[in-house]
């Protein structure tokens, strides 16, 4: 199994089904923090939850989809950055992210959002990198402009938490642009 040093002892490498305990006692640290900003299948608040949660990330990746991975502190999982959408034969893909609220800060989801760049566009020759978020989740924006992606529009009423409706914005950065910028 791979593992990439993201930063300070943080390592990045792939959760899978036997990751089910840590996933859930990560999801109790970060559960209320992430809540607003991801998709509601995505927190799990029991641990076989959380395996079904990571199993249908390991299916998908058996297929050469969706991809989920953990960031490491000590054994311990501090947030994550996932393939949500991986489609290698349109080369689109969509990265997404999440962190429990102790981790928030660091700059490990630039870095690690980053190095899921490098590994599409330079690995599998992806064209198109999407990143999607609440037009008011001022972290999530900041991420995409700093990794140079560009904001392609506002997805009106697209967002459904807590009973109440929010824009979304879609943020791109193509393969030329990424590798014209000099970051790898």
């Amino acid at each position: 199994m791979f593992e990439a040093v993201v930063r300070d002892g943080i390592v990045l490498k792939p959760l899978e089904t036997w990751h089910a305990d840590v996933f859930a006692e990560h999801m109790n640290r970060a559960r209320d923090h992430i809540r607003p900003w991801v998709g509601p299948a995505f927190v799990t608040d029991t641990v076989e939850d959380a395996r079904a949660t990571l199993q249908r990330y390991a299916t998908a990746a058996a297929t050469d989809g969706a991809r989920l991975y953990g960031l490491w502190d000590d054994g311990q999982i501090v947030g994550g950055v996932m393939f949500v959408a991986f489609d290698p034969a349109w080369g689109i893909c969509e990265i997404g992210c999440w962190l429990e609220p102790d981790a928030v800060g660091k700059g490990l989801i630039t870095r690690s959002v980053q190095m899921l760049m490098d590994w599409a566009f330079l690995e599998r020759g992806m064209s198109r990198i999407e990143w999607r978020c609440r037009t008011d989740n001022d972290r999530s924006v900041a991420v995409a402009r700093r990794l140079g992606m560009r904001s392609e529009g506002i997805l009106r009423s697209s967002w459904v938490y807590d009973g109440n409706r929010y824009d979304t914005e879609v943020f791109s950065i193509l393969r030329n642009e990424s590798l014209s910028t000099a970051r790898l």
